[in-house]
């Protein structure tokens, strides 16, 4: 578990503890919002706990946070509590419990921060479509590795992850693209569905350097065989 986790459940804790000794007339709420302060000065997290629970408990925010911070007074993992503006919470914690974090992390090895949230989940992730008629870019690379993180993160929660990442290397388009190359390898208009951009000089001039046999092949020939050998370069 965590570090924030486990603070999330120890505020949990202390505000139905208080509603428990009828110092609250509210249970905590099923999410507890925890932010790290800009400012570390003011600590490791900060909690609004006290502002969520005012108007339901009918006391001032403040009032609410003097009562959380004395129900958790005896945790050991806070080394310091303070209470700050109209009712947040600053914690600090202590450092034997963030240490034991690094323990937890080296205890559970691969298994550290699985979980089992989205257990049963089917998800099929598809993610990018690696485009061979036209130049690779940075954000080829940028969405490959996000697609692939967001699937270890779904698969961490228990999902079952289909990952599917494809690589357009067929069809209609990949038949323009290579008639497009073989048009301007033999100075010809290119097809007028085709491809147009600069790019398409610089492979046919350099397939043609290497290959000049596939200019004299028979046109469906010629073609594929741009086509198949620009895979090389794209």
């Amino acid at each position: 578990m965590s570090a924030h986790h486990q603070l999330s459940e120890a505020i949990r804790s202390a505000v139905n503890a208080a509603h428990a000794s009828g110092a609250l007339s509210v249970l905590a709420p099923d999410v507890i919002t925890l932010e790290r302060p800009k400012n570390r000065d003011h600590g490791d997290y900060a909690t609004s706990i006290a502002l969520v629970l005012a108007k339901a408990a009918g006391k001032p925010p403040r009032e609410i946070a003097e009562i959380v911070v004395k129900a958790l007074s005896g945790n050991s993992t806070i080394e310091k509590l303070e209470i700050a503006g109209p009712g947040f919470i600053n914690i600090t914690l202590a450092k034997a419990s963030q240490g034991a974090v690094v323990t937890s992390i080296l205890t559970h090895g691969g298994k550290f921060g699985l979980g089992n949230s989205l257990h049963g989940v089917k998800i099929n992730l598809e993610f990018i479509s690696a485009n061979p008629t036209g130049p690779l870019h940075l954000g080829h690379t940028r969405w490959a590795a996000v697609g692939d993180a967001l699937g270890r993160v779904l698969t961490a929660a228990g999902a079952e992850v289909t990952r599917e990442f494809y690589v357009n290397d067929r069809g209609v388009q990949m038949d323009l693209f290579g008639e497009s190359i073989r048009a301007s390898a033999i100075g010809i208009a290119r097809p007028e569905a085709g491809y147009q951009g600069a790019y398409i000089d610089d492979l046919a001039a350099q397939i043609k350097s290497e290959h000049p046999e596939f200019v004299t092949l028979p046109e469906k020939e010629s073609i594929v065989a741009f086509r198949r050998l620009d895979m090389r370069y794209n």
